[in-house]
């Protein structure tokens, strides 16, 4: 495989044989997708945008099949329950602890207080209460102007399926 100058593209050349020996021998082109852009490499995940522009995250380190279920958890509740502003699932891969999303924009820069806390409250009527209200958890859709919410392995389900909240929030020391 030879790399030229310009797009990333890769020619390989046409294998050679009998029937082909009266043919002009073209390189035949394919192109080859551009690595993966990691958003966020931690202890507790791995995020990355594929070239495709959906996000791919592996769960791991410290009670990682249980963050994994319960974000698995809460995206299926909120897309049940109708929310816009929040990731699809697309696939889930409980053996290798992977989910892949839909793309929710960019990552925000500055975002007023009070905006904040109105996304968040927003978020409280779909039955969820986001338990990480940090900046680093909005994004910004453009093809809609809308902002969305990520990151929801220590969301709180304000009601379980037994009428009890169901949370993953790490608590302090009793």
């Amino acid at each position: 495989m030879t790399f030229f100058p310009g797009p990333r593209v890769a020619y390989e050349r046409l294998p050679t044989g009998w029937e082909q020996s009266r043919l002009p021998r073209l390189p035949r082109r394919r192109t080859v997708a551009p690595p993966m852009h990691e958003m966020k490499d931690t202890a507790r995940a791995l995020v990355r945008i594929g070239y495709d522009g959906r996000v791919l995250k592996t769960f791991r380190g410290h009670l990682a099949k249980e963050r994994f279920d319960h974000e698995v958890r809460v995206l299926r509740h909120l897309e049940a329950k109708g929310c816009t502003f929040v990731p699809r699932l697309l696939e889930v891969t409980p053996e290798s602890l992977k989910i892949v999303t839909t793309n929710c924009g960019r990552r925000v820069d500055q975002l007023n207080a009070e905006r904040q806390r109105e996304l968040f409250a927003e978020l409280e009527q779909f039955g969820v209460r986001h338990e990480d209200q940090d900046l680093r958890n909005i994004t910004y859709r453009t093809s809609d102007g809308r902002f969305c919410i990520i990151d929801f392995e220590f969301a709180t389900l304000l009601d379980g399926g037994d009428g009890k909240p169901v949370s993953l929030k790490p608590t302090g020391p009793t």
